[in-house]
């Protein structure tokens, strides 16, 4: 069965979600989208190679049949299209942040869980082979138990106010880089520490975008139960220092750490090990990997669970820096 799916939302992230579907034509067809932009729901209707056009998600998905919707909406509207894509019966692959607030996290957990459909989040660094291996070492065992993780995402980022739109508002990004960009290295920590969060402490800065009403850069630590510690590096004002790792994770039998292609692991007293990966476009990826997990009706890596999780960190870092102090969850 060949996967109907209806694209909400036609801004640019989308052109790479629409690559994904384009990818596997067997498994999955985009049939129909909407914007309240028509004519970028027009281009991306050709692109798709002649989807219906809506000019509202509303009406797409009472006229559409689309067997699942992919929402790549500005954050403040993720909640109530995911909601109503529940309601009639869609699954849903919607692009991060989950939603901007915990009540809104709750009516999605019972909307989805009202209509049993499945929702996952487009969590998609998590397609890096180095990130799948990075686990399944640390699952072996390999690194004993985990003391240490970090993750980062920084670079310059050349946002000025006539083009940063809805993202130099907090009432409509949700809050500034940590919850945009900063979303990233938060749920790449959240998954290879494999734990709930416990608290947070977190300082966020703005070194260069001033115009914006969020912070433009944040380092953020969570203490995992069981004890694990990580620290979340993000930032728009620079590009990270050379030999920054992607991610890297310290136990008490040893250590690894990647740039995000190459992953290396060293045991305790022992010499260290490289592996190669190709590289991967994982936002096309994480859409084809959807296809596939509504196809074969197989758990995605993150739902709704884990992206409430995430919004919880980053929700308390902002506490955090705003009452100076550390944050129970």
């Amino acid at each position: 069965m060949t996967l109907s799916v209806g694209l909400v939302g036609c801004g640019n992230i989308s052109r790479s979600h629409l690559r994904g579907y384009l990818s596997v034509p067997d498994e999955a067809v985009v049939t129909a989208v909407a914007d309240v932009d028509l004519d970028a729901a027009t281009e991306r209707a050709r692109q798709a190679g002649g989807a219906q056009v809506f000019g509202s998600y509303e009406r797409m998905l009472d006229e559409a049949p689309v067997d699942a919707v992919d929402i790549c909406l500005p954050h403040h509207l993720h909640a109530d299209a995911i909601i109503a894509a529940a309601k009639a019966g869609k699954h849903i692959l919607c692009e991060k942040p989950l939603c901007l607030t915990i009540a809104e996290a709750e009516r999605i957990a019972d909307a989805v869980s009202t209509a049993g459909v499945t929702l996952m989040c487009a969590h998609n660094q998590l397609t890096l082979p180095a990130v799948a291996h990075a686990r399944e070492l640390i699952e072996s065992g390999a690194l004993g138990r985990v003391y240490e993780l970090r993750t980062t995402d920084s670079f310059f980022n050349d946002f000025d106010p006539s083009t940063m739109g809805w993202r130099a508002h907090a009432a409509t990004s949700g809050g500034g880089e940590l919850i945009d960009t900063g979303y990233h290295p938060t749920y790449l920590l959240l998954y290879l520490a494999s734990a709930r969060p416990a608290a947070v402490t977190a300082m966020l800065s703005t070194h260069r975008l001033a115009f914006m009403e969020g912070e433009d850069s944040a380092r953020v630590l969570v203490r995992f139960a069981g004890g694990a510690v990580g620290e979340v590096v993000t930032s728009w004002a620079y590009e990270a220092a050379p030999f920054t790792e992607k991610f890297s994770v310290v136990g008490e039998l040893g250590s690894l750490w990647s740039d995000g292609t190459t992953l290396c692991h060293k045991p305790r007293g022992g010499a260290v090990t490289t592996v190669e990966f190709p590289a991967v476009d994982s936002i096309p990826a994480v859409c084809a990997d959807f296809v596939r997990r509504i196809g074969d009706r197989s758990r995605p890596v993150h739902t709704h669970e884990e992206g409430t999780d995430v919004l919880k960190i980053i929700l308390a870092a902002y506490r955090s820096a705003q009452e100076k102090r550390e944050i129970s969850l």
